[in-house]
Order: structure tokens, then C-alpha cells, then sequence
């Protein structure tokens, strides 16, 4: 089976930016006259919900006595100083992803951004980190403001295969957490797993494969789970053949067989 697309979620996969994002939340609210704080346990925990203004959301709710705030403008001022500090260099793609992409681009492999981030975190990120051509590299990108709901639900994942003319064989996603891959499963696709900095300790059994990055010539990646045991590096043809051997994994994931489950 020829590898036809890879469609990639951004937030940890692409680049290891949740530490920036809550840093802009954590400074959107100073900004704001706020005295809230998020921990990194906190902000852990709030991971579980997709989407920085459901997470505002899911803050407030668990407040005794919750302050009236424009949470769309709250979210607004965190984006800002977000694609801020990311435009400033401040996050760098995690190992393997821009040699895996060179390599897609050139044997003709379409690449696709599924997320649930918001379109300017997603043009910041790709600017800085693979230069003002950055966003072009991608023929499709959904983010989860543009579909009726967010991951675990397949939606993204949905728009994208639409857009692209395309059934799920053939193709894989590339996530880093538990809302991710059930999110991509639902929609038909076999996912490989490379948990992040928050999503180490996140249920990933339904992934194709799980492994600590995508691995470099003298970095390999560390192998967690599932596929790629000894292989050291994602490639197009690592990925096709993955598929392939797996039938695909079509379907529910209730129907795939447990490969990993936690991750330090």
C-alpha cells in the first residue's frame, strides 16, 4: 500500500508548545486583572477538554464563585501573546517532523493539519519554524472552530479526508495524546502516537505505534509501543509499511488491540 497522505495535529505533535500556551493563558490573565494561576497540574487537567476557550470554560465552572469574564476575549489576548513568543522563536518542532515532511513533499505524499488550535497559532508556528513558505507545505488545514465538535470527536478528521478527496485508506495521522488518537480512529485512521511533555501519561492503546518523536540519524526515536520496534526513524516507507501490515485499522477503536498504555 502506497502511503497517500499524512495529516498532522499541531499542539505537541508538530512542536512541544503547551508549556507556551500556558504561559499565555497565565499572562493573558495578569493582563486582565485576574489573580488566576495555572500550575502545570492544573493545566494537566485541563488538557482532558480541547479547545482554550472550553478550557477557560472548564475553569470557571470549577470556581466556588466564578467572576463574570468575555472568555472569547480572554482567549483573543492569549492567542496574541502566543503566536507573540512563537514568532520570537520561542518553540522549535520536535525531532524528525521537518525531515519527515522534506521527505513526504518529495515522493509525493499529500500532507493535511487536522487541530483543534486556532488558525493564527498554527501560521505562527509554521512561519517561524519552517520559514514564510511554512504554511504552503500543507494542502488542507481544519482547525476545531470550523466543525460542530472538537476532538475526541472525529470531525476534524473528517473535514480534512473531505477536503482532500479522500478515503482513510492509505493515509495515518500523526497525535500525541489520547484526544487525538481516539479523534483520528473514529474517523478511520490509523494514528502513530508521540506523546509530549503533557501527554506522557495519556492512554494511547488504539495507536498504531507509539514512540518518543519521529527520530533522527543520530537521534533515534525510543519505541513505546505497537510498530517500529528497532527501526530508530519515521519514514514514508516506515509509515506505508506500518499501514499496510495493519490491515489499516479501519474502524471503531474499540476494535483494535491494546499496543501501550502509559508513558513516562
Amino acid at each position: 500500500m502506497r502511503l497517500r497522505a499524512i495529516l498532522f495535529d499541531v499542539d505537541g505533535t508538530l512542536a512541544e508548545t503547551e508549556e507556551v500556551h500556558r504561559q499565555s493563558f497565565n499572562a493573558a490573565f495578569r493582563a486582565a486583572g485576574l489573580d488566576w494561576h495555572w500550575s502545570r497540574a492544573l493545566y494537566r487537567e485541563l488538557l482532558a477538554v480541547t479547545g482554550g476557550k472550553e478550557r477557560i470554560g472548564r475553569f470557571l465552572a470549577g470556581l466556588a464563585d466564578p467572576p463574570r469574564c468575555d472568555v472569547a476575549a480572554l482567549h483573543r489576548a492569549k492567542t496574541e501573546r502566543y503566536t507573540a513568543l512563537v514568532a520570537a522563536g520561542a518553540v522549535a518542532l520536535r525531532p524528525g517532523v521537518a525531515r519527515l515532511l522534506a521527505e513526504a513533499r518529495a515522493q509525493g505524499v499529500r500532507l493535511a493539519i487536522a487541530t483543534t488550535t486556532t488558525p493564527a497559532n498554527v501560521a505562527a508556528l509554521l512561519a517561524a519554524a519552517l520559514g514564510p513558505d511554512g504554511p504552503a507545505l500543507f494542502e488542507v488545514m481544519v482547525a476545531g472552530d470550523a466543525v460542530p465538535h472538537k476532538k475526541p470527536a472525529p470531525d476534524v478528521y473528517r473535514a480534512v479526508l473531505e477536503a482532500m478527496g479522500l478515503d482513510p485508506a492509505g493515509c495515518i495521522a500523526i497525535e500525541d495524546s489520547r484526544n487525538g488518537v481516539l479523534s483520528a480512529r473514529r474517523a478511520g485512521l490509523p494514528v502513530l502516537a508521540t506523546p509530549g511533555l503533557y501527554t506522557g501519561d495519556d492512554d494511547l492503546r488504539h495507536a498504531l505505534a507509539v514512540l518518543s518523536d519521529l527520530g533522527e540519524p543520530d537521534a533515534p526515536y525510543r519505541h513505546l509501543g505497537g510498530a517500529g520496534a528497532g527501526e530508530g526513524r519515521v519514514t514514508v516507507e516506515a509509515l506505508g509499511r506500518w499501514v499496510r501490515d495493519s490491515g489499516g485499522m479501519l474502524g471503531s477503536p474499540t476494535r483494535t488491540q491494546p499496543t501501550a498504555r502509559r508513558f513516562g
